[in-house]
């Protein structure tokens, strides 16, 4: 699979508990925090839910 880097853009304030909990398992913790994962369908599946708080790149 490849591999992305997943940046948190925007705060998690205004997000609900799902948002806040995708945001959690991806590794994010904190704004400008950046982390490695493999592009599996079930990251995927994470990121589409909180695509307007972070910043995706492919490595």
């Amino acid at each position: 699979m490849a591999k992305i880097k997943i940046t948190q853009i925007r705060s998690k304030n205004g997000a609900d508990k799902r948002q806040k909990a995708n945001l959690q398992n991806l590794g994010l913790r904190r704004m400008h925090q950046s982390v490695e994962v493999e592009l599996t369908p079930v990251t995927n599946g994470m990121l589409q839910k909180v695509l307007h708080l972070v910043k995706v790149e492919e490595i």
